[in-house]
């Protein structure tokens, strides 16, 4: 029997999940080099939010319960200085999600000290998230955590990323997306969550479109890679049949100041006051609408001041008229 014919499929249901990253967690299931496994996720909020939720739960949000990951999954032969090949061959949302503004959380905190929340209907069939009766944002899902547990003993929240992976909320680890983690512990111990349906580069509200997700991954292990020590990645290119909507070019604002940080927190402020002359929406939904669709990228950041754009694809907007300054 070859290798191709002896690797299978297995399952990590929605009970098989921990909060915490810890190379003590048990795993939940034993793999081999090549097998692909599907893990049935629920959202972010670990079901706090739900379709029928309306703003009341803010109150209640318990900070300590989000973003649960399932696993962990023990692969063999995977030692320390291996790399864990990660292949994402299949997303599949459910047909709702969410998007929130918390109090003390996002780029913008200090701005919005007030709770938002936005229940969408998520159509699988047409491939959109109607914001409202004039923007709809295409749907790109991908599973905001991915992760390998640490060489470090202890527990640690799964809620900041780090070299190992977790919650990177990278929108580039769609369907069809290759990634490699650095193995520091025997069995690398692999574990996901976080579905998101759709989200810019950034996530700057701090939430995306949050939806629960299946997943199916298939894992490799890539022995003597000692020099992958961060997440890397490598997209699959994108044709024209992939785009669910006819490019129409970007809008992007540009965010200027000597601290990087603070040029980013200024591209997204412009990206809200444009958002709000000329798109008629409030600056809570013009928050959302830039965590959910904008994409923040540095311009350059040599020459003392630091450059930061966000940018919007035009096509998510039913109206032609996209200047700075309208007539």
């Amino acid at each position: 029997m070859g290798l191709a014919s002896a690797c299978k499929t297995v399952h990590v249901g929605r009970h098989q999940k921990h909060l915490k990253w810890s190379k003590d967690e048990p795993p939940v299931l034993t793999i081999s080099s090549g097998d692909t496994v599907t893990f049935d996720t629920i959202d972010g909020s670990n079901g706090q939010i739900m379709e029928d939720s309306d703003i009341s739960v803010i109150d209640s949000f318990d900070l300590e319960l989000a973003d649960p990951v399932f696993g962990p999954v023990f692969i063999r032969d995977a030692e320390p200085g291996d790399a864990l090949k990660i292949e994402i061959l299949d997303l599949q949302i459910a047909n709702w999600g969410w998007t929130a503004i918390m109090p003390g959380f996002g780029l913008l905190a200090e701005e919005f000290p007030d709770a938002h929340l936005k229940i969408w209907k998520l159509d699988r069939e047409s491939g959109f998230a109607q914001f409202n009766d004039k923007i709809r944002i295409p749907l790109r899902p991908f599973l905001g955590t991915m992760g390998l547990a640490a060489a470090v003993k202890g527990e640690f929240s799964t809620i900041p990323p780090t070299d190992v992976g977790g919650n990177m909320d990278c929108r580039e680890l769609t369907a069809g997306t290759t990634l490699y983690l650095p193995v520091q512990t025997p069995g690398a111990l692999f574990s996901c969550g976080d579905g998101h349906a759709a989200q810019g580069h950034g996530e700057v509200c701090g939430t995306a479109i949050e939806t629960p997700m299946r997943a199916t991954l298939r894992f490799t292990v890539c022995k003597d890679c000692s020099w992958v020590t961060s997440p890397h990645f490598q997209t699959a290119p994108r044709t024209t049949e992939t785009l669910s909507l006819a490019d129409k070019g970007r809008y992007s604002v540009m965010g200027i100041d000597a601290d990087l940080l603070e040029a980013t927190k200024k591209a997204v402020q412009n990206t809200i006051k444009w958002l709000v002359a000329t798109k008629g929406l409030t600056r809570a939904e013009a928050y959302m609408l830039a965590s959910v669709a904008g994409d923040l990228q540095i311009a350059e950041a040599v020459d003392l001041n630091n450059a930061i754009t966000m940018s919007l694809p035009l096509n998510i907007f039913d109206s032609e008229a996209n200047d700075v300054c309208p007539p």
